[in-house]
């Protein structure tokens, strides 16, 4: 069900003073498409393949008409419905009513969903029924769901049915209540809008189609970028939503593109700059940027004698000593730190974007990291330098593949682990290929091994076999697939990359076959492999038949925090009272909080773990540390000392070591007990920050920087290692785990 979050669907729209009618029971039609009006059927095209959807007017519950879903195809594994609505409400609760039919529905469920967002990539509320939903074959029966609802919060509700895996299930009489009462009879909130939301002038086009680059015209839309991204972040006008920033930059560039030379440029920018109000006096930013910070701003070359005129430069100064201090309209800071994109639009009905909103694209992601980008510092390249020479892959992109690509190379060069294009992305996903490989192999040794065979179908567990090194794909060698895909593949670090690169690329395909070259021992052999659902692509073998916790036979202790639960905690407590020592198996996303519970488990005084850098709109690019935050004692475990495990502890990780598993790591490895073994984690730690582009293209970043108490910096690095451990390509052959059992061997030996 991890598709289902998909904000791409969703539209955040100007508030009307109508109120809504639902069509909850499919009577209503829409003359162009004759189906039921409001609905949205299916999220993509694969949807639309693997499901038939049908009015039925012959099983129906109530009136004339139902809708039935059913599974007829491989290419999905869900279908769903949806009905936006737009408006804001009074009220604090909602409930989706409906009545639903099923028929064979065995792998899956029926059921029907909600999802509130406060912005195209910020959720409120969602719920789908994923653990109540109706299976098998069922008459009519009717159901519910509710969310808490807040109208200063959330800006757009959807609502729906979905059938999950195999079956057919039918939807009637469906209906809405806020406060349990019909939507229809709710009244509308009177919210004021920002001159920002009222402004809709460019919001299908810029009016830029084609733009010639020569030398000139990249340092027209270099410093027009940095000068936009400037001034979103500084100008009181802007942060207040007096103005609608993008519309300003198609206004801006229309002047900037008709630049011949500097001098030009900087009198087209000045005379956009002259038409802003002058802001405010501000007593407080000059001490505000005098404190003292672990990353300070870079601002390109808006200062650069050589390029601005000193009559501009003075009037950005201006702004920059009197610039806005607080949240605004389009960056909020969280209570955690984070910085919130807020209000920024999706133009979702853009798949490919004219040049404008391409340059839009660049520019807002652009601006985003350099002034809210806590790692800005160690991307490993000049963050100015990135804008000018991504200009090409925007400017130039003849399609909505190309304009994907350029994004996804944007987004990788960050170095941040956490970032990717995330979501359903028609046009990357055909990049990448409909099809994934049967088999799970990652890099051993610099190697692509197979480490996992998923299905026995077309002989494939006879002919390969785990170890087995694939040396070509098609007929073209792996190095050269490797060097191909790199810079498209998000990650911290190079071992990172090397994670994704097979599910991502290299063992995607849209071709139902595809040739390996292999090689076993001292033979080299080809072989045809079947393609299957990209399901295969995300299997992992070793979270499947992982336990929450288990005693080895060594009499040691194992923890998979994939699967463990707070609430196994005293259970463990007793099972590992007697035992030699215990291994912490950090090679997976820990299924839930640890650091304060387990962590007072191993670690008997309070002591500093992790300290943060956090940006603030007060100083846009400056970052500084926070005070540290402590774990371990009897204060966060509630126990007296003698429930503390007093024997030696080994953290495993490895590169899919990721965020929380990294910050739970730190948290454990401040005891003096525990000791940490396995190789470079994935090095992105912090609270994601979400980002929309246009065209719905959906990323994250990570929003808040991660260091040691003493200042030692995660990102990229990942967590601090005592025993460097790899596999080896002879281990993964005989079906050893290589860093378990050197685990279990330094417990053992008492280190």
């Amino acid at each position: 069900m991890r598709n289902i979050y998909l904000s791409c669907v969703l539209l955040i729209m100007s508030c009307t003073h109508s109120k809504p009618v639902f069509n909850g029971s499919f009577e209503a039609f829409d003359k162009k498409t004759q189906m039921p009006s409001g609905w949205l059927f299916g999220f993509n095209t694969d949807q639309q393949k693997a499901y038939r959807i049908q009015v039925d007017s012959f099983v129906r519950q109530n009136m004339r008409f139902s809708i039935s879903i059913e599974k007829i195809g491989n290419d999905a594994d869900f279908y769903a419905l949806d009905y936006s609505i737009n408006k804001i409400f009074d009220g604090d609760q909602v409930t989706l009513s409906g009545f639903i039919k099923t028929q064979d529905v065995e792998s899956g469920y029926a059921g029907l969903w909600m999802r509130f967002n406060e912005s195209p990539v910020k959720l409120y509320a969602f719920e789908n029924m994923k653990n109540h939903g109706i299976r098998g074959t069922k008459d009519w029966q009717e159901v519910s769901i509710t969310l808490p609802y807040d109208a200063a919060k959330v800006k757009s509700m959807h609502f729906g049915g979905l059938l999950v895996g195999d079956g057919k299930a039918w939807f009637d009489n469906m209906k809405i209540l806020i406060n349990d009462k019909p939507i229809g009879e709710v009244q509308l909130k009177s919210i004021k809008s920002k001159k920002a939301d009222l402004d809709t002038s460019f919001r299908y086009s810029s009016g830029i189609n084609n733009i010639a680059l020569d030398e000139q015209q990249k340092t027209n839309l270099v410093l027009a970028g940095q000068f936009w991204a400037f001034l979103k972040y500084h100008h009181p006008s802007i942060a207040a939503g007096e103005l609608n920033w993008d519309a300003e930059l198609f206004k801006l560039l229309s002047n900037v593109l008709g630049a011949k030379n500097n001098q030009t440029l900087s009198i087209a920018l000045e005379s956009f700059l002259d038409k802003l109000p002058t802001p405010k006096a501000c007593t407080k930013c000059d001490a505000l940027t005098r404190d003292k910070y672990e990353l300070k701003p870079d601002y390109g070359s808006l200062f650069n004698t050589g390029i601005v005129n000193e009559s501009l430069r003075n009037k950005l100064t201006y702004v920059l000593h009197n610039r806005n201090t607080d949240d605004g309209y389009y960056l909020r800071i969280a209570n955690n730190g984070n910085p919130e994109f807020s209000s920024e639009n999706a133009y979702l009905s853009m798949n490919y974007p004219d040049a404008g909103y391409r340059l839009l694209s660049l520019f807002r992601f652009w601006g985003m990291i350099n002034y809210y980008f806590p790692y800005r510092n160690v991307i490993g390249e000049d963050w100015n330098a990135v804008l000018s020479s991504s200009l090409v892959d925007f400017v130039q992109a003849k399609s909505d593949m190309d304009y994907s690509l350029a994004c996804l190379k944007l987004i990788a060069r960050i170095k941040d682990t956490h970032a990717n294009i995330f979501g359903f992305n028609k046009a990357l996903n055909q990049f990448k290929g409909k099809y994934a490989a049967p088999f799970q192999a990652q890099f051993i040794e610099q190697k692509l091994v197979i480490t996992a065979l998923h299905t026995d179908t077309l002989n494939v567990k006879k002919m390969l076999k785990v170890g087995d090194i694939i040396t070509k794909i098609g007929d073209v060698d792996l190095d050269k697939l490797v060097k191909k895909f790199l810079p498209l593949t998000a990650g911290s670090n190079y071992e990172t990359q090397l994670r994704d690169l097979p599910a991502e690329f290299l063992l995607r395909s849209n071709a139902d076959k595809v040739k390996l070259t292999i090689k076993r021992g001292t033979r080299a052999m080809e072989y045809i492999t079947p393609m299957g659902n990209l399901n295969y692509a995300y299997k992992d073998p070793f979270y499947d038949r992982a336990v929450p916790y288990k005693i080895m036979k060594e009499n040691i202790g194992y923890i998979f925090p994939g699967k463990y639960k707070n609430i196994m905690l005293p259970e463990i407590k007793k099972h590992f009272k007697n035992v030699k020592g215990m291994i912490i198996d950090m090679r997976c996303y820990p299924n839930e909080f640890m650091p304060f519970t387990f962590g007072a488990f191993l670690k008997s005084e309070q002591s500093p773990f992790v300290k943060f850098t956090v940006g603030s709109p007060s100083f846009p690019g400056a970052f500084r540390f926070v005070k540290p935050i402590d774990n371990g004692g009897i204060t966060y475990s509630n126990n007296s000392s003698i429930d503390q495990f007093l024997g030696r502890v080994i953290v495993i990780v490895n590169s899919t070591t990721q965020s929380q598993a990294e910050y739970t790591t730190m948290a454990f490895q401040s005891s003096k007990n525990v000791k940490v073994l396995g190789s470079t984690t994935a090095g992105a730690d912090g609270d994601v920050s979400s980002i929309v582009l246009p065209g719905g293209v959906i990323t994250r970043i990570s929003g808040l920087g991660v260091f040691y108490p003493d200042g030692r910096p995660t990102q990229r690095l990942g967590v601090k290692i005592d025993y460097k451990v790899y596999p080896t390509i002879n281990g993964i052959t005989s079906g050893k785990d290589e860093l378990l059992d050197k685990a279990k061997e330094l417990l053992i030996k008492g280190w």
